[in-house]
């Protein structure tokens, strides 16, 4: 009977909700096509040091997390969600020939800065065009719908890498090249495939930064920022998952395969927990999401045995699908429906500088004291974040 109304819920949610998970899965297959290659590439073909390549991605994340406030509120002020995506997409899409092309340093810079631009503008009107969408009773779905798509892409994106390398003889180049392809496709499905929505299309025009529409987001909103931002601090960037492999003994060759494995659980598990999160506490699930988290943590702080790093892995990806849809639901229930767009700006740039954060703690508490004191500092900052939603359910906030 669950597993009949799960798949209800399938078949009734908006047509345009597919699309964008699509969009979303194309766009993440062609960036992942070359992330997943682009440090060897500017280490090995261009000379890049690592620091260089530190650097670079690190004004890449932070150029987009200025970006994203900013493209939401421009979203909510115009009313054009759809629009402001497009062109989100299509300039990431646009640095794809940049990268195949690029035979120095700064112009790799360049096509990541705009890439970044491009994620940036993209993100909230995306997000918010999902909840102007999709009735409040399967935006849980719809965000894990989207997701799971999205996620997709990320498992292929380096599969394909993968593939295409031992077909071409490692030819950085060629495997860029592919990668135009479902980026421009996924622009072009977003054109044709969506309609903004008639009450954003028409609505009158505020300015969503003034303080009478800021006091709007209240306190439960706030709370989920906050919240976020914790729980982000608690899960450091990926990239450390992919340091651990490889100081758990995994074999080069092997350990883009730990990133393909997460995001298949991830993928897998992101839709049926968001469309449970329609029917049970969102607060609950995200609760259990912290305690897989937590128990992935403490498999990771495990030194010697590569079982331990495959359960750490899955667990993270089990924790990954059961709180990020929640989390985007979570902003779109508490947020006004003309300030989404802001909304969910505020809420990925609060998430983007706790990761920001995150990533310089793990890094430092790694080269002091080794892998193993990271991941037990991650179960820490679970354990704070899991003490806030207990003690914020028995206050009755939600």
């Amino acid at each position: 009977m669950k597993l009949e109304l799960k798949y209800l819920s399938l078949r009734k949610i908006p047509t345009a909700i597919w699309v964008l998970g699509f969009v979303s899965m194309l766009m993440d297959v062609s960036s992942e096509l070359i992330h997943s290659l682009l440090p060897l590439f500017m280490v090995t073909t261009l000379g890049a040091s690592t620091l260089m390549v530190g650097l670079i991605e690190g004004l890449a994340e932070a150029t987009a997390l200025i970006v994203k406030v900013f493209s939401g509120v421009i979203s909510d002020y115009f009313g054009k969600r759809k629009w402001l995506a497009v062109t989100g997409y299509a300039l990431g899409a646009f640095t794809k020939p940049v990268f195949a092309l690029s035979g120095s340093i700064g112009l790799v810079l360049t096509a990541r800065l705009t890439d970044r631009v491009g994620k940036g503008i993209r993100g909230a009107p995306r997000d918010a065009l999902v909840a102007d969408i999709t009735p409040p009773e399967l935006r849980g779905a719809a965000f894990g719908l989207r997701q799971s798509l999205d996620t997709v892409g990320a498992f292929v994106g380096p599969l394909l890498a993968v593939g295409l390398m031992l077909l071409w003889a490692n030819d950085f180049r060629a495997v860029f090249w592919v990668a135009v392809i479902p980026g421009f496709l996924a622009v072009l499905l977003l054109i044709l495939g969506i309609s903004e929505p008639e009450s954003h299309a028409t609505a009158h025009r505020t300015n969503p930064l003034v303080m009478a529409n800021l006091q709007r987001l209240d306190s439960r909103y706030w709370w989920i920022v906050g919240i976020g931002s914790i729980f982000t601090l608690a899960r450091f960037s990926e990239a450390f998952l992919v340091l651990r492999a490889q100081n758990s003994g995994v074999p080069i060759a092997y350990i883009p395969l730990v990133m393909v494995l997460m995001n298949i659980v991830y993928a897998l598990s992101a839709y049926p927990f968001g469309h449970l999160s329609d029917h049970v506490s969102r607060y609950k699930l995200l609760g259990y999401g912290l305690v897989m988290l937590f128990a992935a943590d403490l498999a990771l702080a495990v030194d010697g045995h590569w079982s331990m790093l495959l359960l750490g892995i899955v667990l993270w990806g089990l924790h990954m699908g059961l709180t990020q849809g929640i989390l985007a639901a979570l902003v779109a229930d508490t947020a006004p429906a003309d300030l989404r767009g802001t909304a969910f700006g505020f809420f990925n740039l609060a998430s983007g500088v706790a990761l920001l954060i995150a990533s310089v703690i793990a890094g430092w508490l790694w080269d002091s004291f080794g892998a193993s004191t990271t991941f037990l500092a991650g179960a820490g900052f679970c354990g704070v974040t899991l003490l806030l939603l207990t003690l914020n359910a028995k206050s009755g906030q939600h």
